[in-house]
């Protein structure tokens, strides 16, 4: 209903007033309903995690093996009392929050996490368990003789004796490389295997022996 209201001579209709009211009031009204916050639920992992690390890139965490003192973290999602970085220790296990000692040394990345995964479950609902080796302190050769700087150094995929030598500073003057030799395996039952450095040096591919974790390169 329209009221009219004489003022003046001049005659206002209220409708027209609480339109103009309205249309002041608009762009506050337009600025509350920009201004509310859209949320969406979060997305939460679906399967657990695992790598490790290699020159240069990373190794596949179904193959590669944890050894003693390879430095490990471990990440047990939204969790973070849980979670952390552990070192496996000379024996092969490391201690975890509500799990106490877990067999790790011997198992791949994988395995590991689906291990914890498994323990977890006694306390946690579906957890989420992601495992990366940060540092392979495990993987060595050992290198005794007439090299610059005998002793341990760090073993790379697919490492040669040539060039685990020449990690070592080379050889020194008082051996012609001739006689070098690989011992492999457990004491008392060691594979030896010989090394002609000179023919390595030339390109002889039979020199190319991968070198495995725990091998000592002797240089008479």
């Amino acid at each position: 209903m329209t009221v009219m209201q004489q003022r003046g001579g001049l005659a206002v209709t209220r409708p027209a007033v609480l339109c103009g009211m309205m249309m002041a009031l608009a762009p506050g009204l337009v600025a509350q309903t920009a201004a509310r916050a859209i949320i969406t639920p979060a997305k939460t992992p679906s399967q657990t995690v695992a790598s490790s690390p290699q020159a240069g890139g990373q190794t596949d965490a179904s193959t590669y093996r944890i050894g003693p003192q390879d430095h490990l973290q471990i990440t047990v999602w939204q969790e973070p009392s849980l979670s952390g970085t552990f070192p496996v220790r000379p024996d092969g296990m490391i201690s975890l929050v509500l799990l106490g000692d877990v067999p790790a040394a011997g198992l791949t990345p994988m395995d590991l996490a689906h291990d914890i995964t498994l323990k977890l479950k006694k306390y946690i609902q579906d957890p989420v368990v992601s495992v990366v080796v940060t540092a392979v302190d495990s993987q060595r050769v050992y290198l005794v003789g007439e090299v610059q700087h005998g002793g341990p150094i760090q073993l790379t995929p697919g490492m040669t004796p040539l060039q685990a030598i020449a990690s070592a500073g080379g050889l020194t003057p008082y051996t012609n490389g001739k006689h070098i030799y690989i011992l492999r395996g457990p004491q008392g039952h060691q594979q030896k295997i010989p090394f002609n450095y000179k023919s390595a040096l030339k390109g002889d591919n039979r020199q190319n022996v991968p070198l495995l974790s725990g091998d000592t390169i002797v240089v008479p």
